[in-house]
């Protein structure tokens, strides 16, 4: 299918049961205003990860803006999303570049060549899309079974452990403040606001480090209301790829679960979309290295606005890559982001590192994860000890940190057990349930539980 959209009906109503499907559209108005809440529903996260790491606010917009249209154009416009920040790809980054997380100027040094780390990061993801593409995506299942996985989100979460307390104990007060205004407004709210609880939080947060006189506005006065986005120039040094390619097994997840979310939304087959979707991802990904953006991933937070509005028209999604276009040309509008301090920052991160670790733990619980069997308990228990202490290997002039050494440690603990197991005939192994669609709230997307919610029930109906 090309792009180009079908009217849906009148393009305004949508009857009972029914669905605004990818290469369907309502009337511009109204596919204009949907396309307003998917910018509103990846906003906070978006946002959230320049300012974890120190890079320009409206150069990461920018570039998710890119990456979307990207994204969208070469899966032909039949998989709905929008390609928001990594928070995979913070650990890396903070690693090379040392930055002290809203502690003001990050090192133009550290920044260049975490750009080229995340280059490598999005060119093994293209090279690896173009492999699914030609070959099909059934042999990663087999490469990755839920166990390793689910092992390789937690160990990410868990390994950003250390960053959240260093921006808590700044301004403990704050920090405070801002983590019960997210936890409040998560049970006190449905729907769209209480989807949206990150970033209420933090804008409650902020007002109580402006009361606090925690902010500083002296660069506000002076950046301009209108102009492009600073772009920088990457840097290479081969030493950190140990630290940035292992990131790419998250993202091969979140693409799948994706893929298989959307499927189960709009009871559409979307196997065969699978390559391209980790092509672009990895496409994205790579240009924004080499414009000082931070690496892209699909976005679950978007996935709550299509189950709210059961429109999944990819029409919606090209909206919302215009509109962050647009917003990141405003430079005052990125300089005021950048003000949120460490309090407000390591509030919100202490949820969303601890949420990106519990995801991992729910892949297990999801695909009935049996750690009676041994060899899947020291898979989990070594990768997640190794990741959370960082473990450190220098290998000539390569580094491997706690991620990389952890992740790539699941998937050689198991699978040598495994066969180990079996050749001696002391395999435990219990037959498992097909697995969901674990990959599909890798991100920050707990934001999206009311919603995931929905399409597992309307899927299992």
């Amino acid at each position: 299918m090309a792009l180009g959209w079908k009217l849906h009906g009148d393009g305004v109503h949508i009857g009972a049961g029914e669905v605004v499907l990818p290469g369907e559209r309502l009337s511009w108005p109204i596919t204009t205003s949907i396309g307003m809440q998917h910018v509103v529903a990846m906003f906070g996260a978006t946002f959230l990860v320049p300012l974890l790491t120190g890079f320009d606010p409206n150069t990461t917009l920018f570039f998710t803006g890119v990456g979307t249209l990207l994204f969208i154009g070469i899966t032909s416009g039949r998989l709905p999303s929008y390609l928001g920040s990594s928070f995979a790809l913070i650990a890396p980054i903070s690693a090379v570049t040392g930055y002290v997380q809203g502690g003001g100027a990050i090192d133009s040094h550290g920044q260049a060549l975490a750009q080229g780390g995340i280059i490598m990061a999005g060119g093994t993801l293209l090279i690896f899309g173009l492999l699914v593409w030609v070959f099909g995506s059934e042999w990663i299942d087999k490469v990755m079974p839920p166990i390793v996985t689910g092992a390789i989100v937690a160990l990410i979460g868990f390994n950003l452990a250390p960053a959240a307390w260093n921006n808590v104990k700044a301004a403990p007060v704050t920090a405070v403040v801002t983590i019960v205004a997210v936890l409040l407004v998560t049970v006190l709210f449905r729907g769209i606001i209480g989807r949206l609880s990150i970033l209420i939080g933090v804008i409650v947060g902020y007002v109580c480090a402006v009361v606090r006189g925690e902010v500083d506005f002296s660069a506000v006065h002076d950046a301009a209301w209108i102009g492009l986005p600073t772009f920088h120039g990457p840097e290479f040094d081969f030493s950190v790829a140990g630290l940035f390619i292992p990131v790419v097994l998250v993202l091969i997840a979140e693409n799948i679960g994706h893929v298989k979310s959307v499927s189960a939304m709009t009871g559409q087959d979307l196997d065969d979309v699978t390559g391209r979707a980790l092509f672009s991802d990895g496409l994205a990904t790579l240009l924004a290295g080499c414009g000082g953006g931070s690496g892209t991933t699909t976005y679950a937070e978007n996935i709550g606005v299509m189950a709210a509005t059961r429109v999944y028209s990819t029409a919606a999604y090209i909206v919302a890559a215009l509109t962050a276009l647009v917003l990141s040309m405003f430079p005052k509008f990125g300089v005021i982001i950048a003000t949120i301090p460490q309090g407000v920052l390591g509030g919100a991160a202490t949820i969303l590192y601890g949420m990106i670790g519990m995801l991992g733990v729910r892949i297990w619980v999801q695909n009935r994860v049996d750690f009676s069997d041994p060899v899947n308990l020291n898979t989990a228990a070594i990768a997640l000890v190794v990741a959370i202490a960082n473990y450190t290997w220098t290998l000539g002039g390569m580094s491997f940190e706690g991620i990389a050494l952890g992740s790539f440690g699941a998937i050689i603990i198991y699978h040598a057990m495994r066969w180990i197991a079996r050749w001696r005939g002391t395999s435990q192994e219990s037959a498992t349930p097909a697995s969901a669609p674990a990959g599909a709230e890798l991100e920050p997307g707990a934001l999206d539980r009311e919603a995931t919610h929905y399409w597992q029930k309307k899927s299992a109906e």
